[in-house]
């Protein structure tokens, strides 16, 4: 029996109007790279504007450049930091100011790093958490009202680590089933508001930062999907434009897990070795571990 392989899914311009958000706008945390500034990219090819937010903001300021160029749609790229509310606040006035409304949120500002419990400081575990749950948290609360007059949606996006014991995320991990869990809240109490609100949990995302540095070099393959293949930026971006569309008018308080069934025979990196040998795969380039991460980010 020959093995299969999914072949790529189609591009949102094959399978959407190109007038399907004509008149709305997105205001994306993350979206200055990788999947946020993907899904932003689809947005804004159906006709939405957008307002998206990093802490560097040069890169988002190049990076609403390059999406407004790709579009010809209105991307404004702002500097913000998701774990100070005030911070978030003021981007969110920006952006009222910039286009008058809000009709859709992506919450995909995140942080990770590979480390067991054992050497992890709780400084290092409440970043992760002030950045993903706390920067989802401020970022709801800032917008909410906006999202009531429009009545939009909601997208948050999470993983799938948390539903297996994955080893070296516990940070990710408790952040992830956070915001799957405030989504949830927000999806009843501002379902009557006329809000809805969903997650995205990724698998494996080819091509992302993520995949470069949580994966064990060499150890990970995309034969380890029950299709064949890791999750591509045309997976996310086909159901994020379906969850802000009508035709997902029902959906709330879900969590849509994009991975390809892998989840189910989830590898685990060399378990146990990569406990146990946490220090030498370091050491021998495996792995790549918290300061060099963050000095990589720095040069972003």
């Amino acid at each position: 029996m020959n093995r299969f392989h999914l072949p790529e899914s189609p591009e949102t311009k094959q399978t959407f109007p190109a007038d399907l958000l004509t008149g709305k706008v997105a205001f994306v945390t993350g979206g200055s790279s990788g999947i946020c500034m993907n899904q932003t990219l689809s947005l804004m090819q159906h006709g939405a504007n957008a307002f998206i937010i990093g802490r560097n903001l040069d890169k988002a300021q190049r990076a609403a450049g390059e999406l407004s160029n790709q579009t010809g749609k209105k991307c404004i790229g702002h500097s913000c930091d998701v774990r100070n509310p005030h911070s978030v606040q003021e981007a969110v006035n920006a952006a009222i100011n910039h286009f008058g409304r809000i009709d859709i949120v992506i919450c995909g500002a995140a942080g990770n790093f590979l480390a067991p419990i054992s050497a992890m400081s709780s400084n290092a575990f409440k970043a992760v958490i002030d950045i993903d749950l706390f920067g989802t948290y401020n970022t709801i609360k800032a917008t909410i009202d906006h999202l009531r007059k429009s009545r939009g949606a909601y997208i948050h996006i999470t993983a799938t680590l948390h539903e297996k014991g994955t080893p070296l995320q516990v940070h990710v991990s408790a952040a992830k089933a956070g915001i799957e869990a405030l989504s949830n809240v927000l999806a009843v109490e501002e379902g009557i508001n006329g809000i809805r609100s969903n997650c995205i949990a990724p698998g494996p995302v080819r091509g992302t930062e993520g995949m470069q540095k949580l994966s064990f070099k060499g150890t990970t393959t995309e034969d380890s999907s029950p299709l064949g293949r890791w999750c591509t930026f045309s997976d996310i971006n086909n159901l994020t434009l379906f969850l802000v569309s009508d035709a997902a008018n029902i959906l709330n308080g879900q969590v849509f897990r994009v991975d390809g069934g892998e989840r189910h025979v989830q590898p685990t990196n060399d378990y146990p070795n990569n406990i146990i040998n946490f220090q030498k795969m370091i050491d021998d380039g495996l792995i790549e571990n918290r300061d060099a991460s963050k000095q990589r980010q720095a040069k972003l």
